[in-house]
């Protein structure tokens, strides 16, 4: 049994236990043949792949709600040299839908506050005379809670739960869901409520107190899956790195990050205008401070298609053409299958 258990695979995900990335990471790794194993932070997932500690990181990158997990783009893009080795080999899609957790209040709370009766419709500004309001109404009493724990990306998806049931109550951010939620579970004045999962609830014993408070219901957030590019992939039965058993229809995305010379006019259009010249999607693009000056940025691209170990093809093609418009200063982030792909689902889907 300990044989076994020292050639299982080490994934590192954003502890703790019942987070998003758990979840994802559930859903991606077969339990098997795997060890999960919770960090602190996404740097320290970054860490533990560079350091050969585990052969896979699970990470947050963006949520069809509130956009790109900037701690995620700044370690990719890595401009202080820690991460060299890190490349991407997948990526994982999973519904979010968020819950308010604590502890239900005292019996003298009655549930007539007006703010729990309210018919969800939020406060009109000058910014946003026309505020959605929102989907879900708290299923006990809140007025007991005097602060909510959450991750900032959380408590961007669930703004018009928030601003109607929950204005003025103080935020605490934290690294993850699930850490609100064992935070909350410890608090022993019971005055904290956690944005975390039904799962969260379960595992630490807390109540809902709302349900589904996220803005939009098609709430959606990806993960990407790291791996050290020098580190040999395991061999088929992941669709990690390139696997020659998947089908011609397979999709691929890629990704790659640059910096131009801000000084010298059209250098990003120049740079972007390489893909297009050989016939490359590009389906997103991030910048994120260089910390080099003021107002200079640095480039996170995502685009259709694999780099071919052979050189050849039209990613490496573009590729090829970017040194001269970055003056060399772009990296290759690595490839991995198209999940979101029809074409890539039929692919891999068995017999």
């Amino acid at each position: 049994m300990m044989v076994t258990n020292r050639m299982k695979t080490k994934v590192a995900y954003l502890g703790p236990p019942s987070s998003y990335t758990h979840q994802a990471a559930l859903g991606t790794f077969d339990g098997n043949d795997t060890v999960l194993e919770p960090q602190s932070s996404i740097d320290d997932i970054f860490s533990a792949v560079q350091s050969s500690s585990v052969t896979y990181g699970v990470v947050p990158f963006e949520n069809s709600t509130n956009g790109s997990v900037v701690y995620t783009l700044d370690l990719l893009i890595d401009l202080e040299h820690h991460f060299t080795s890190i490349k991407v080999c997948g990526e994982a899609y999973m519904d979010v839908h968020h819950c308010l957790l604590g502890f239900i209040g005292r019996p003298h709370y009655v549930h007539n506050d007006p703010t729990s009766s309210s018919d969800g419709s939020r406060t009109p500004t000058n910014d946003v005379p026309h505020p959605d309001p929102a989907r879900a109404k708290p299923l006990k009493d809140l007025r007991h809670i005097k602060r909510i724990y959450s991750h900032p990306q959380a408590f961007g998806q669930c703004e018009a739960f928030l601003s109607t049931y929950m204005k003025g109550i103080e935020r605490q951010e934290v690294s993850s869901t699930s850490k609100a939620a064992e935070v909350v579970a410890a608090d022993e004045s019971r005055s904290t409520a956690a944005i975390s999962s039904k799962l969260a609830a379960e595992i630490h014993g807390l109540s809902l107190l709302a349900e589904g408070i996220e803005d939009s219901e098609d709430n959606t957030t990806r993960f990407l899956i790291l791996y050290k590019s020098d580190e040999r992939l395991p061999p088929s039965g992941t669709d990690y790195g390139f696997n020659p058993q998947l089908s011609s229809l397979t999709r691929y995305k890629s990704l790659a990050a640059f910096k131009v010379n801000h000084q010298s006019s059209g250098a990003l259009a120049k740079a972007l205008a390489v893909f297009g010249d050989h016939g490359v999607n590009l389906t997103s693009i991030n910048s994120r401070p260089s910390r080099e000056h003021p107002w200079h940025y640095v480039f996170l691209i995502e685009f259709e298609g694999k780099r071919e170990e052979d050189g050849s093809g039209r990613v490496n093609a573009a590729l090829k053409a970017l040194i001269d418009p970055t003056q060399g200063q772009w990296k290759f982030l690595g490839s991995w299958v198209d999940k979101m792909s029809k074409a890539s689902k039929a692919s891999t889907t068995p017999n």
